[in-house]
């Protein structure tokens, strides 16, 4: 998400402050495959109405131990993440990977650490270099603020633990290799694929809605869903929006590349941003229902602009 953009929206539209509430309402967790279970955020953005939830915060089983993939975007977030952890197993979490540097993803580190102080938290280094650098504490308000206060008392839990592009690691009796990028939602994204056929993609895969590139590039992006493909999972989890196959990394791929190439053509035809929208929009009219499909539009062809511009 763009911070700077968000946290003036909420400055202007926020008059009242809830006070700091125990846990996020619960979600029902599904199990996926085997030994995986995956919460289903809603679709949207940060708000009130949802208590700031809106992730797909993911826990594997490996033997003795369990490993813990985005538990959230506050501590309230990450509360009901591990209560509904301890409904399924009894076994601690040693291990959190986090997608990525936007804070609805990760800011639940803080509640898993509560319960399981022992865990290792594992992110891009860019991730942790930013985090550090101011990113954390922006996200830590923004949260607060989108939320009217229900997020108070959140604190940024950052990772400690650097991983790359292709490192597999063996915990407990599964497999997990990390697919880094430094161009694509968000540069500093990586997914994480399970030896049991599942990929966690992070925000670079959205299902059912519109995802930003303000921080990324449609080409990085695109690059980073053929390796997804290349790893030919059984189950895909995106960032947001419902788990399915492999047709929901093709779905996510096919919209940037129609999106890209379509403004691309209209651009060097000598349009500008606001000539090409329609015809952007028809092209993508498989996407209409997504959710946030008309308010990102202008902004994602302008984006595609600027970067077609850089070749």
């Amino acid at each position: 998400m763009r911070i700077a953009a968000l946290l003036i929206t909420a400055c202007l539209t926020l008059t009242a402050h809830a006070g700091p509430q125990d846990s996020v309402k619960p979600y029902p967790a599904r199990k996926i495959a085997p030994d995986t279970w995956v919460i289903t955020g809603p679709l949207g953005e940060p708000s009130v109405q949802n208590q700031g939830f809106m992730n797909n915060p993911g826990w594997i089983i490996a033997g003795d131990q369990v490993v813990v993939i985005d538990p959230g975007s506050s501590v309230q977030a990450g509360r009901m993440v591990v209560n509904a952890i301890k409904k399924t197993t009894g076994l601690p979490v040693t291990t959190v990977y986090n997608t990525h540097i936007h804070g609805d993803h990760w800011l639940g580190n803080q509640a898993i650490l509560d319960a399981w102080p022992k865990a290792v938290l594992i992110a891009h280094p860019d991730m942790i270099a930013q985090a550090k650098a101011s990113e954390a504490e922006s996200w830590v308000r923004l949260m607060d603020q989108l939320t009217r206060g229900f997020t108070k008392g959140t604190r940024a839990a950052i990772p400690t633990v650097a991983t790359y592009d292709g490192m597999t690691s063996r915990i407990g009796t599964r497999a997990f290799k990390v697919h880094s990028s430094n161009d694509a939602h968000s540069k500093t994204d990586i997914m994480i694929e399970v030896d049991n056929g599942v990929l966690f993609t992070g925000d670079n895969v959205l299902n059912g809605r519109i995802g930003r590139l303000d921080d990324g590039t449609f080409k990085g992006n695109i690059r980073a869903i053929d390796n997804g493909l290349a790893t030919q999972p059984k189950v895909v989890v995106p960032g947001h929006g419902k788990a399915g196959g492999i047709a929901v990394l093709q779905a996510q791929r096919d919209y940037f590349q129609t999106l890209y190439d379509t403004v691309k053509v209209e651009y060097n035809a000598g349009k500008s941003d606001f000539e090409m929208k329609p015809v952007v929009a028809k092209k993508l009219a498989a996407y209409k229902n997504w959710n946030g499909f008309d308010a990102a539009l202008g902004r994602l062809i302008s984006l595609a602009i600027l970067e077609i511009e850089q070749e």
